[in-house]
């Protein structure tokens, strides 16, 4: 008999730690930037590839992009920040 090792389409599977390990660092990230003053984190998502957190969404000013990078930054467990984050939330270019 054979064994192969243990593979889903050719890729292999994630250990269960590894996950709960990223859901608790997205976790994470997603609460400071919840409670950060000088951000509206509302419109932010927080995702892990790889070993690194990534947060996409808007903002409405460079400032607040910014913000959000540091502040994903200090959060224990994150090592890299890719940051995606857009302008065009409510103060970008909105005269009300």
């Amino acid at each position: 008999m054979v064994f192969k090792e243990p593979t889903f389409h050719g890729l292999e599977p994630e250990i269960e730690a590894e996950i709960a390990n990223r859901a608790s660092v997205e976790a994470a990230v997603a609460n400071a930037l919840a409670i950060a003053g000088g951000i509206d984190a509302s419109d932010v998502e927080v995702t892990m590839e790889e070993d690194q957190v990534v947060l996409t969404g808007t903002v409405g000013t460079v400032g607040e992009i910014e913000r959000a990078t540091a502040i994903a930054s200090a959060v224990e467990g994150v090592d890299t920040v890719q940051n995606r984050i857009l302008l065009g939330g409510p103060s970008a270019g909105d005269p009300h």
